[in-house]
């Protein structure tokens, strides 16, 4: 049989569109070999813990293994730039944390865009925080905080992880929407030994390892940082009930380089979703402080496009500058 000319140009322009693709990028052939999720923190912390939990079910899905890397250093950003400097095939993943979308303003210097450079691919969840106390401070509830601290403008430490962390923020993000003067006390160690013995009475505590000092009345929550109640605090209210528009929660997903094609992207994005909300993953990851909260990729790239603005003006307000 022969081709008419026009048909024939047609047919060998999509063979060769459909060759340049990297090996194994189409959705009938993907993947082909291991699969690498970067964690650009350290070893230990929630979003490795979460990437090392998911790993083994989505190996499972994809037919390949799934090998958790962690890459940490200038503040997440060279695990970052590792994965967008990798080949746009699939096989080299990011670990998306909020505080990709914080250092996209955060560090001025950077050699990649985060928004432009990362594509979104599936969303886990959010990682909320939970405003504590030590029990002899004042104030019981966010209401009584709040005029507690206009009463005493300048007078209440904070203790956080350090400048431009996402506790830190949500901290910021608190004084900037309530209205109030607190000091943030930045540590480089663990600080809860401070907190705990009334030091620094105050901090947005991570909900996982907060629990146990919640549960035990070491430490009173006043409010978590996600928009609505947690599941597994449902007796702590949002801040969000006291203070419109506040939500200073982390959260975490899964990112590919750009030009990483769709069919790959749409696959991941699949297999994620439907491990995150599996029965028997989803209190595994609630014990981490995450709740499940899958996404179409879409979705999870005006998020992070959010998540980018809110954090560039929580930045600005703040007054917070690393190089």
């Amino acid at each position: 049989m022969t081709l008419p000319r026009r048909t024939f140009f047609k047919f060998a322009a999509g063979l060769a569109a459909a060759a340049s693709l990297p090996e194994g990028a189409r959705a009938d052939t993907y993947p082909t070999r291991p699969v690498q999720i970067v964690v650009d923190l350290p070893a230990g912390l929630a979003p490795d813990v979460a990437a090392r939990l998911i790993a083994p079910p989505l190996a499972e899905r994809l037919g390949q293994s799934v090998v958790v890397e962690n890459k940490p250093g200038a503040g997440g950003n060279i695990g970052a730039e590792y994965v967008v400097r990798a080949a746009p095939d699939g096989y080299t993943l990011l670990l998306v944390i909020s505080g990709n979308a914080v250092n996209a303003t955060l560090y001025p210097k950077l050699t990649f865009d985060f928004l432009h450079d990362i594509a979104p691919v599936a969303f886990i969840g959010v990682t909320p925080f939970v405003l504590a106390v030590h029990p002899s401070f004042p104030a019981k509830t966010i209401p009584e905080f709040i005029a507690y601290a206009k009463a005493n403008p300048g007078k209440i430490n904070v203790a956080t992880a350090g400048a431009g962390t996402a506790p830190h923020l949500a901290g910021e993000l608190f004084k900037m929407l309530a209205g109030v003067n607190l000091v943030q006390i930045s540590y480089r160690t663990n600080y809860f030994a401070d907190v705990l013995s009334g030091q620094v009475p105050v901090s947005f505590v991570a909900v996982a390892p907060g629990i146990p000092f919640l549960r035990a009345g070491k430490l009173r929550g006043l409010g978590v940082t996600s928009a609505a109640r947690m599941s597994i605090l449902p007796d702590i209210p949002a801040i969000a009930e006291f203070v419109p528009g506040y939500e200073g929660s982390g959260w975490l997903g899964v990112g590919a380089p750009k030009n990483t094609p769709a069919a790959v992207i749409d696959r991941l994005n699949k297999e994620v979703n439907a491990i995150v909300v599996d029965p028997k993953m989803k209190p595994r990851l609630i014990t981490l402080g995450i709740e499940a909260d899958p996404m179409t990729p879409a979705q999870f790239g005006t998020l992070c496009a959010d998540a980018t603005a809110k954090w560039a003006k929580v930045i600005k307000f703040s007054g917070i500058k690393l190089e």
